[in-house]
């Protein structure tokens, strides 16, 4: 859920702390997490577009072990001049959708489940395709979640896999 856009400073965010039940907070320009401490500024898009945009790419991949934060990561290059009427025209669509199927918005949508089912209804978009597409490597090519995952990055630098446990597998 997201708190209506307001006026908010960064110390007026940090004073108040994390607003329960909420996944982030929206402000003047920025998007901040209130589950773990991490923010970012948007230039071209409206923050609440980011925040569902950050929601819909968590629907799409879900990972309960990975933070909104690499989410964030993920989709923050479509806060470009050239991206934003794309994405904003396409979180209106997104919003229209959710609003169609009863709730206020796609964030909204308590459940899940509902959300997947408004995705899944828009999947053949070319909106649609260009966020799944992109988290494809905006979310899996951050370094930083590779550990989350078990991989351990590239081998060929280090001699390759051969002699570094390409067989040490357990699980077969």
């Amino acid at each position: 859920m997201t708190l209506n856009p307001r006026e908010l400073t960064r110390r007026d965010l940090l004073s108040r702390g994390a607003a329960a039940g909420t996944a982030f907070v929206v402000g003047s320009g920025y998007v901040a997490g209130t589950s773990t401490a991490w923010a970012m500024e948007v230039a071209h898009l409206k923050p609440a577009t980011m925040a569902t945009l950050i929601h819909m790419a968590r629907d799409i991949y879900p990972h309960d072990h990975v933070a909104d934060a690499f989410y964030a990561a993920a989709v923050k290059g479509y806060d470009s001049a050239e991206a934003a009427p794309m994405i904003e025209d396409g979180i209106a669509g997104l919003n229209a959708a959710a609003q169609g199927a009863g709730h206020s918005s796609y964030v909204d949508a308590g459940w899940e489940r509902d959300r997947v089912d408004i995705l899944r209804d828009m999947e053949k978009s070319t909106f649609f395709q260009t966020i799944r597409g992109g988290l494809v490597t905006g979310l899996y090519n951050q370094k930083e979640v590779w550990p989350l995952f078990g991989y351990e990055g590239e081998s060929y630098s280090k001699g390759g896999y051969i002699d570094r446990g390409f067989d040490d597998i357990n699980w077969v």
